[in-house]
């Protein structure tokens, strides 16, 4: 229902701005009356974004346990899920930038002359990652930063005791939902928010906006499809000797559930028993890898995030240079780790990436609108990726490691199975 919502600010928006650059005087200060409530709903937007992204990574990270302890298993799912989410970020950004080669879009007016944050070079990013003072960083709003500190901080609670580590993951947890409670609060109210981002925008750009979102939406549909054929095939055929027919007929079922209601976790019931039964994963592994990848591996969203930071850099005429480029492929590596349970969350948690180049975050509000479409596509693609890290790990690790002990794996399996709704 929400997304229906969201769907018809948005098109009321465009149509009112259309009206409103038609020559409509009504509709026309309409469009620049509405502006108010699309700035207070990303300052709604701004205000949780940060504690919510800290919380997720820090349960997410943290509910690992001792990462020490994961074994060849655990620690070889988590370097397949990090090792393909960089080239899916790395072909979002290509696809959309071959596409918009073709295809530019409308640049707003008043960012046209915006500039990209100074970066010397690539080293000094990675040293500016680290926050010499967690607080003032959040008091600044140096949202990469917070994110490292908040996973430095969840490993080493993560090694701790359990009793200590427990109640450390049991209050982010509680914090979290409260966020979580905020950002549903906050949604509703994305209609009218919407509304008034997008009715100013379209009146002065006129039909340049809804070639600008139809574009940006076929050009992360190809990307995924493209990532699908280079990346995940070759590893079924090639490591674990399965190929497309049977890949895609064993998971249809889940793939159709996980398309309709964009949901990986919806589907983990059925997606474990089609990898067990039709791809022939033993429980063990699947058992680990699936539920961790549903809880930390979108590598569908990755790609979705990459193209995104590019197409909005050209909506507002943002530059990106070769180290402002580097700068935004690691920044959305770093978001793409967060799952946050509420509807669109590869957009809404997008935030820290854009705000690491330069590029006001009002954007999100334009994704928020056409963001159903590509995230069916995009859940599916994340439903693959899991599917094949499960096929990819039952190959590679030795019969010995699967018969892994229990308790780290039931551990890491309720953690993955327990923490999210929707990515």
């Amino acid at each position: 229902m929400l997304h229906i919502l969201i769907a018809a600010g948005l098109l009321l928006g465009i149509v009112t701005g259309l009206l409103g650059a038609s020559g409509s005087e009504l509709f026309l200060s309409i469009a620049l009356a509405s502006e108010p409530f699309g700035t207070a709903f990303m300052s709604a937007i701004r205000m949780v974004i940060v504690p919510l992204v800290m919380g997720v990574i820090f349960t997410g990270v943290a509910g690992l346990g001792d990462l020490r302890k994961l074994g060849r298993l655990g620690g070889g799912t988590l370097l397949f899920f990090w090792l393909t989410a960089l080239p899916a970020i790395l072909i979002g950004m290509g696809v959309m930038r071959v596409a918009l080669s073709f295809f530019p879009v409308a640049v707003i007016p008043e960012t046209a002359s915006g500039q990209a944050p100074v970066l010397p070079s690539f080293v000094d990013f990675i040293v500016g990652l680290i926050p010499s003072n967690p607080f003032a960083a959040a008091a600044s709003g140096s949202l990469l930063q917070l994110i490292v500190f908040s996973a430095l901080l969840a490993a080493a609670t993560g090694s701790l005791e359990e009793r200590p580590r427990v109640l450390l993951i049991e209050f982010a947890e509680a914090i979290s939902g409260a966020l979580i409670k905020l950002v549903w609060w906050i949604l509703w109210t994305a209609p009218v928010g919407i509304f008034g981002l997008t009715a100013p925008v379209t009146a002065q750009l006129g039909w340049g906006v809804v070639q600008s979102l139809a574009v940006f939406v076929v050009a992360i549909i190809g990307g995924l499809g493209v990532y699908v054929v280079v990346v995940y095939l070759p590893i079924l055929k090639f490591v674990g000797g399965v190929g497309p027919t049977r890949f895609f007929g064993g998971i249809f079922g889940a793939a159709s559930i996980v398309f309709s209601t964009t949901s990986t976790a919806a589907a983990l019931p059925v997606t474990l028993e089609e990898t067990k039964r039709a791809l022939g994963v033993s429980a063990t592994v699947s058992d680990l890898v699936l539920p961790l990848g549903a809880s930390m591996y979108r590598a569908g969203s990755a790609l979705f995030q990459g193209g995104a930071v590019v197409f909005l850099a050209d909506l507002y005429g943002v530059a990106m240079p070769l180290t402002v480029v580097g700068g935004a492929v690691l920044a959305t590596f770093m978001v793409s780790l967060t799952v946050a349970p509420v509807p669109s969350s590869g957009v809404v948690t997008l935030a820290p990436a854009l705000d690491a180049v330069g590029i006001p975050i009002s954007g999100l509000s334009i994704l928020l609108g056409v963001d159903r479409i590509p995230d069916m596509f995009r859940s599916t693609t994340n439903l693959l990726g899991q599917v094949t890290a499960a096929v990819a790990m039952d190959t590679w690790v030795d019969e010995d490691v699967k018969e892994w002990e229990d308790g780290p794996r039931e551990a890491v399996a309720e953690s993955g199975d327990g923490r999210l709704d929707r990515f």
